[in-house]
């Protein structure tokens, strides 16, 4: 199995790379792709991108959680 090391929220990570879009490392990655906005080699990427957008060796993620809640 070919493998990707990517950054992810500062931490080096090894995922599986076929297929290798952003989609598919971010449900890899364990993250519910309506509950997380993704910031892609420093530019913030919109959920309708992910499926064209290729990640590669070395590749930064920062994934940040969309948390509800109120007072």
């Amino acid at each position: 199995m070919a493998t990707l090391t990517i950054q992810v929220n500062g931490a080096e990570r090894t995922v599986e790379a076929s297929p290798s879009t952003l989609a598919c490392v971010v449900e890899r990655l364990g993250h519910h792709p309506k509950l997380v906005v993704v910031e892609f080699n420093g530019l913030i990427l919109t959920p309708e991108r992910w499926a064209e957008q290729m990640v590669q060796n070395g590749d930064k993620l920062e994934i940040v959680t969309i948390v509800g809640g109120g007072s």
